[in-house]
């Protein structure tokens, strides 16, 4: 095979089609304790001011995030990515993409709600901007979540913290 007819290795993100929950329910259920139901994404995927996206490499589908848009706001409401998958910067090219889409609905915050102790994620966050403003008790029924927003996102400084991330993305 030469190498133009070669598939690309590199993930894809793309938009959530309703022909990928059921992949999407089996990472869901693989990585969440409390997973949201079938019945939850389908509602989600068929809501006007929402923007679901997925991360396919050439096994499938290996990760997803999902966005709610509302006014100026704009709520990262799951992202995740296939723990097989993961330290691959996934995560951080969702982010990128629903950043991107915030940011093409002239949002001008983000907010989201992280476990406590995820650690990882809240790292990630915060490379985005985001900073923590308060506690959500029981909010996983099992621990608490750390509320966070990135504002002014519409701002030419928030646009270069992107710009930046990007590059150093589309490096590795």
């Amino acid at each position: 095979m030469s190498p133009e007819q070669r598939p690309d290795p590199r993930p894809r993100i793309r938009r959530m089609k309703k022909q990928d929950l059921a992949a999407v329910i089996r990472l869901e259920n693989a990585i969440y304790p409390q997973p949201w139901s079938p019945g939850v994404f389908s509602e989600e995927l068929s809501q006007l001011n929402r923007h679901y996206m997925v991360v396919e490499d050439q096994s499938g589908i290996v990760g997803y995030g999902g966005l709610l848009l509302v006014a100026d706001d704009a709520h990262v409401t799951t992202i995740a990515v296939d723990p097989a998958a993961q330290r691959g910067r996934l995560g951080t090219r969702l982010m990128l993409a629903l950043v991107d889409a915030a940011m093409a609905a002239g949002a001008k915050h983000l907010t989201l709600e992280v476990r406590v102790s995820n650690e990882g994620a809240r790292r990630l966050y915060q490379r985005f901007g985001f900073a923590p403003v308060g506690v959500r008790k029981d909010y996983y029924r099992d621990e608490d979540a750390l509320v966070m927003w990135a504002t002014d996102i519409d701002a030419k400084a928030y646009a270069e913290r992107v710009a930046s991330i990007r590059a150093l993305t589309e490096e590795t």
